[in-house]
């Protein structure tokens, strides 16, 4: 996974052979049917980010976002939408060409040395001159804020300190920033259940942001599941070093989003999206930014895979 998941590139051809792969599972060792299985049966297609993206009349901040990897390859909607929303509200977002993978899966996995290399590279391209450094993904915000961790004692450190301080999930920021466009929300109520990624709330503390901003979109009823605080079972790799039992974490997780009556569960993680899609059906697993986004544009969220903003 160290060869292929940071580099989007060797990722989309790594799960495009996967797909094909995909009816031998049954006959593969249990690691590698394991990470098969996750591969969903198709993927959006490959959307190339403008690295700068202005805001939409007086401009109130300028922001960089995190991109990250896998996210790029299994669901770049949701940088579009995160774009889309940040512009919306006078944010001028740029996407730094230089960065690179976070450094989340070498950190969690314990390859220290490969950690620090995206640490550095993230450091070097993440420019001073903006308000704060964007992350939609929560494994992702969680990482950059453990730079000073990771690079402590090295004499990057103070420069690793000083990224993690900006770094804040685009909740938080819209949250503090205040949406200066409210979206338009549907004539129809939407059930929409939130779901905590265990690296949002818990590594970073961010429960009430997502939830504010979803419940100012008119005709959204907002839901809470039960025992929120439980994992869906993706945790990073766990879904591949312990498949049964993220499996059972996931299909529970699912179990409780259907028992509040909703058909659509917004979420901050890629890897909690792609764990409920995996079990989930035919719910509607969308991203809180993507949830939002529609708002704006009076499009109702459904129950299907996102796919390049399409809805099924």
């Amino acid at each position: 996974m160290g060869w292929t998941l940071p580099y989007p590139g060797r990722f989309r051809w790594a799960a495009r052979l996967g797909m094909l792969g995909k009816w031998m599972a049954p006959v593969m060792p249990a690691a590698l049917r394991s990470m098969v299985e996750l591969i969903p049966d198709a993927l959006p297609a490959a959307v190339r980010l403008p690295e700068t993206t202005r805001a939409l009349g007086v401009r109130r901040a300028r922001v960089a976002l995190v991109a990250g990897c896998a996210q790029q390859v299994l669901d770049p909607d949701i940088h579009v939408a995160t774009i889309d929303v940040l512009s919306r509200n006078g944010v001028e977002v740029c996407v730094p060409r230089g960065q690179g993978c976070c450094g989340a899966l070498a950190w969690h996995t314990g390859d220290h040395r490969a950690a620090m290399s995206f640490a550095r590279r993230n450091l070097a391209a993440f420019p001073d001159d903006v308000d704060a450094v964007i992350t939609n993904a929560a494994g992702c915000g969680s990482a950059v804020h453990e730079y000073p961790l990771i690079l402590a004692g090295t004499p990057e450190a103070a420069r690793a300190s000083e990224l993690a301080s900006r770094a804040m999930d685009v909740s938080v920021f819209l949250a503090r920033l205040g949406l200066g466009e409210k979206p338009r929300g549907w004539k129809e109520t939407v059930r929409v259940a939130y779901h905590d990624a265990c690296h949002l709330a818990n590594a970073q503390g961010v429960r009430s942001e997502p939830r504010a901003l979803l419940g100012g979109i008119p005709g959204l009823e907002l839901l809470e599941v039960a025992d929120a605080h439980l994992c869906c079972g993706s945790a990073g790799t766990y879904n591949v070093e312990q498949p049964e039992v993220a499996a059972s974490l996931g299909r529970q997780k699912v179990e409780w989003i259907r028992r509040t009556g909703a058909g659509v569960v917004a979420s901050g993680n890629i890897g909690c999206l792609t764990q409920l899609r995996l079990h989930g059906g035919g719910l509607g697993v969308w991203h809180t930014m993507q949830v939002l986004r529609d708002a704006y544009e009076g499009r109702v969220p459904r129950g299907g895979h996102a796919d390049g903003g399409k809805q099924s």
